[in-house]
């Protein structure tokens, strides 16, 4: 339970690029194709006659531009609130809400039957679960997602980014990161209208995915600096609502 937990905290750092309050389809884990939800896709009014009309092609991006039009909107997240929705390797699906601050601040509270909380105080990040009140220890510069919780992002010069892809709906950039017992792939989406993370999935060395949606976020609200706090010496008195 915990490294399923554990690596689903990972995953969630990246919530802290997305500003968009709607829910996101969410892409199939590799190894439960058929359990999947399906959120609704977005429906946007057809643009009038006169409209369309006038509209002049635009050059595209090229990757590097893209890039950087991600790594900016990144860097300009500061705080964020919100509910997620994940998909672990077995379809299952967990909810909860999360608590954002750069520098390195996080906080994911699970919703029943799920009894983890996820904390990450800018050094480490704790996976506590609340019945038992014990908790596992990480170092928060071992994520998979360290560099997203930074105040500057800059993906082409502190990620190795493999990939660069677009559509009609999506900014698509895999991410990848060699580990000793192998390789973390991180893959983001982004509105390739207006460069928002929609969501993104986690493939650990082993090949099994992690899929995360968000929404209902407000980047204005600044959450209490005491739900980012850790006890490290006593998990009996860890901060829990």
């Amino acid at each position: 339970m915990f490294k399923a937990a554990t690596t689903i905290a990972f995953a969630l750092l990246v919530t802290i690029a997305c500003a968009a309050a709607q829910m996101v389809p969410v892409p199939r884990p590799a190894t439960a194709r058929d359990t999947a939800p399906k959120p609704p896709s977005v429906q946007r009014p057809a643009p009038s006659a006169a409209v369309a009309t006038a509209e002049i092609p635009q050059r595209p991006l090229s990757q590097e531009a893209m890039v950087e039009r991600v790594s900016t909107y990144l860097s300009g997240m500061k705080t964020l609130v919100g509910d997620f929705v994940q998909v672990g390797p077995d379809g299952r699906r967990t909810e909860g809400q999360f608590y954002v601050q750069k520098p390195g601040k996080v906080r994911f509270e699970y919703l029943p039957p799920s009894r983890v909380d996820v904390i990450a105080d800018g050094q480490s990040v704790v996976v506590r679960d609340r019945m038992r009140a014990t908790q596992d220890l990480y170092p928060l510069s071992q994520t998979p997602l360290r560099f997203l919780v930074a105040d500057r992002v800059d993906l082409a010069r502190d990620t190795n980014l493999v990939s660069v892809a677009t559509d009609e709906q999506f900014v698509t950039l895999v991410i990848e990161e060699r580990q000793v017992v192998g390789t973390n792939r991180l893959i983001l989406k982004f509105g390739a209208k207006d460069f928002k993370l929609r969501q993104w999935t986690v493939t650990d060395p082993q090949g099994y995915d992690t899929t995360v949606a968000v929404y209902n976020l407000d980047t204005s609200r600044k959450p209490d600096p005491a739900l980012f706090a850790i006890n490290y010496e006593n998990p009996d008195l860890q901060n829990s609502r």
